[in-house]
């Protein structure tokens, strides 16, 4: 009977385990999608990147170019697809290291020089992935208006 019960337990807990892991929702199509809608709604000209982020160039900048590990100083306004603004910065921007952002900006902001600004299109792998984080629903796309102030 100890026997049976033990198997059971355990099965059970693999269940459960199992059951969070296919909770993991993969959102690649869905955001590929509602991106698309959103640049061919917006009349945006985007350029996608390998990893899946799409960024407009509306002023590349003419000063120096950040790397993945730049330290930077960005005025921004992050929003979603409904045009719900979760976040954003004063005009003078805030400094930080592209190192401890999430992916979609250590990528986006590379792709501008000093004084250069844009939007960055995020989909949910480069964000917050697929679960709830703070404020923000899992699986959402996240856009971002990014002046790029200078490398610090």
């Amino acid at each position: 009977m100890k026997y049976v019960v033990s198997t059971l337990f355990i099965l059970i807990c693999f269940s459960c385990a199992n059951d969070k892991k296919s909770e993991q929702i993969d959102y690649t199509i869905q955001n590929e999608q509602d991106i698309t809608a959103y640049i061919a709604e917006n009349n945006l000209t985007a350029q996608k990147s390998t990893t899946g982020l799409y960024y407009v160039i509306n002023n590349p900048g003419a000063g120096e170019q950040p790397s993945a590990s730049s330290n930077v100083t960005v005025a921004y306004k992050g929003y979603y697809l409904d045009g719900t603004v979760f976040d954003q910065s004063d005009a003078q921007g805030i400094s930080f290291s592209l190192q401890n952002v999430i992916k979609g900006w250590t990528e986006g902001i590379t792709y501008f020089k000093e004084g250069g600004n844009g939007i960055l299109l995020v989909p949910s792998h480069l964000g917050y992935g697929s679960t709830d984080t703070r404020s923000i629903p899992g699986g959402s796309v996240l856009i971002f208006d990014v002046s790029l102030i200078s490398v610090n």
